[in-house]
């Protein structure tokens, strides 16, 4: 049996198990991880519980660290720049719509 923790790197994303390395790590923390996709920024979902090797893929990932205030800072900074690129993407899609259909334009959504 293996001790860990569930950690989501989005709102409604799946739920990923990483090693707390003998942290004292509670449900609702800031955590950083080690991913395929680099080092990132997660909430802990599940606090620490026994699962069987079977049910982790391996090899098992640590906790880092507990997210600092400078973490949650360039975290809040990040999702505010998502969102301005999000605006950004659509605008400029609605203006390829219309200069590709023209006067007769058309939003999807």
């Amino acid at each position: 049996m293996l001790t860990v923790i569930g950690v989501r790197f989005r709102t409604a994303g799946k739920i990923y198990y990483f090693d707390p390395a003998g942290r004292q790590i509670k449900i609702g923390d800031h955590v950083i991880v080690e991913t395929a996709r680099g080092i990132e920024f997660g909430r802990v979902v599940l606090g620490p519980k026994e699962v069987g090797e079977d049910e982790v893929i391996h090899p098992l990932k640590e906790v880092l660290r507990v997210a600092t205030s400078e973490d949650e800072e360039r975290e809040k900074q990040d999702r505010q720049k998502e969102k301005e690129a999000f605006k950004t993407a659509s605008e400029l899609i609605i203006k390829l719509l219309y200069i590709i259909i023209g006067r007769n334009s058309y939003y999807f959504f």
